[in-house]
């Protein structure tokens, strides 16, 4: 969870360990393809982040990662 996006290019994250504070520019949200959300790695911990996060994140400079899932069951809707 991305806690604020600091005016110095830096942003707070919350992660497992507690809080970890990382420029944005070296971030890049990806696609977790297990659980078909947006994250983003920090010390090895996926971090999973809304997508109005993602846009946040994106704006400031971090690098959109992020793949388009599609399913591959017969049975799916998508």
């Amino acid at each position: 969870m991305i806690v604020r996006i600091n005016n110095d290019g830096t942003c707070d994250i919350q992660t497992p360990n507690g809080s970890q504070q990382r420029p944005v520019s070296e971030l890049t949200v990806i696609t977790d393809p297990e659980k078909a959300m947006s994250a983003i790695e920090v010390n090895g911990d996926l971090i999973h982040i809304t997508e109005a996060e993602v846009d946040a994140l994106t704006v400031a400079g971090a690098v959109d990662g992020r793949q388009n899932l599609k399913a591959t069951d017969s049975g799916s809707v998508i």
